[in-house]
């Protein structure tokens, strides 16, 4: 079985035959490159005949494809409601809750 899907930027990958999860990051059509980042965040690059050759099917995002990225704020995750913006239950009264 070879691959029918096409890489596109930002879309998610399964390579069947290994069992690997990747995001396409990068595509250079000058340098005929297809830049990868794998789910544990080691990136990783295909040809265009390794690309079409290979076992690479779409999937969903993964539940935990932000696992290798230690460093990610809320934000970039693209939740936007944070904890912050909540009243401390603390200091309020009872009147409060009624408003």
């Amino acid at each position: 079985m070879t691959t029918i899907a096409d890489p596109i930027i930002g879309s998610w990958y399964k390579d069947l035959e290994n069992n690997l999860k990747f995001k396409i990051i990068n595509i250079e059509e000058d340098s005929d490159s297809i830049e990868v980042q794998y789910i544990n965040g080691d990136i990783g690059e295909y040809d265009n005949e390794s690309w079409y050759a290979s076992t690479f099917d779409y999937i969903e995002d993964p539940e935990d494809w932000s696992a290798p990225f230690d460093d990610l704020e809320t934000d970039d995750l693209g939740y936007t409601d944070t904890d912050e913006h909540r009243p401390n239950l603390d200091d309020m009264d009872i009147e409060d809750y009624l408003d």
